[in-house]
């Protein structure tokens, strides 16, 4: 079973044609939206709206522990995450696709592990050297190149607290820590789901350049909607193609 959670923008993707919903609960408390399942070319899906149906969910309210828990609880093999995100990078326009291979957390006042005491357990530290499934990236990459997408294949992004936009001295900074995009979801998932020990993956299209270049005005949320919006058929084409040739992998 392939677990999709969907970012800003494909809260409710129609593409999939859902059959069915669970209302799931998990020790870690309800997860961002009941699980819709679907069969899509074939292969079960069970889908998490990040933020919720209705997008009324922050950035810092999202129970990640909750949803990577329910996805893994459902019987997921991985799980693809989409995301909106803004470039610091020249080279990376907007409307690309990134797979990112490596991310920074900037993130403050989230809960980042399942482990919230060792006593019983035993000490758990996961390595997180490199945090994504290459065989899910590879799979994304190859789905986006199908249909001709610009695609950058390395990308290190840093996710921030939000809800806010971040200021011009920290997009600087960040350039210059090596960040190539900036979101507000991915770290605490992926840290999540590698303790989880699922194959996780994030499928991310920028939709603006943050706040750093200087002959464009710094990013809004009506930018932001309005960009990803318009590339919601691409999204669904890379996601449709990757579900109809996903191969199972390890880490």
């Amino acid at each position: 079973m392939i677990g999709i959670i969907g970012g800003t923008g494909l809260e409710q993707p129609g593409f999939l044609n859902f059959d069915s919903e669970t209302v799931a609960e998990t020790e870690f408390g309800k997860p961002s939206s009941a699980i819709k399942h679907a069969v899509f070319e074939g292969r079960k899906i069970a889908f998490i709206s990040r933020h919720g149906s209705h997008h009324e969910i922050t950035p810092t309210g999202v129970n990640n522990r909750a949803n990577i828990a329910a996805l893994k609880n459902a019987g997921c093999s991985c799980i693809i995450a989409t995301t909106a995100c803004g470039s610091l990078r020249h080279e990376i326009g907007r409307g690309d696709f990134i797979v990112p291979d490596q991310f920074i957390d900037f993130t403050r006042l989230r809960k980042l592990s399942f482990f919230d005491s060792f006593e019983n357990i035993g000490m758990q530290h996961t390595p997180m050297a490199n945090p994504f499934s290459e065989s899910l990236r590879q799979q994304l990459q190859a789905a986006a190149q199908h249909f001709g997408y610009r695609c950058h294949d390395k990308a290190t992004v840093i996710t921030i607290e939000g809800p806010r936009f971040s200021t011009f001295a920290e997009s600087q900074m960040f350039r210059q820590w090596g960040a190539d995009i900036i979101n507000m979801s991915t770290a605490p998932e992926t840290i999540l789901a590698n303790e989880a020990g699922i194959p996780y993956a994030v499928l991310a299209l920028s939709t603006d350049y943050d706040c750093w270049k200087t002959d464009e005005k710094p990013v809004r949320l009506e930018e932001v909607i309005a960009t990803f919006r318009s590339n919601i058929p691409k999204t669904i084409q890379v996601l449709s193609e990757f579900i109809r040739n996903y191969h199972d992998c390890g880490q």
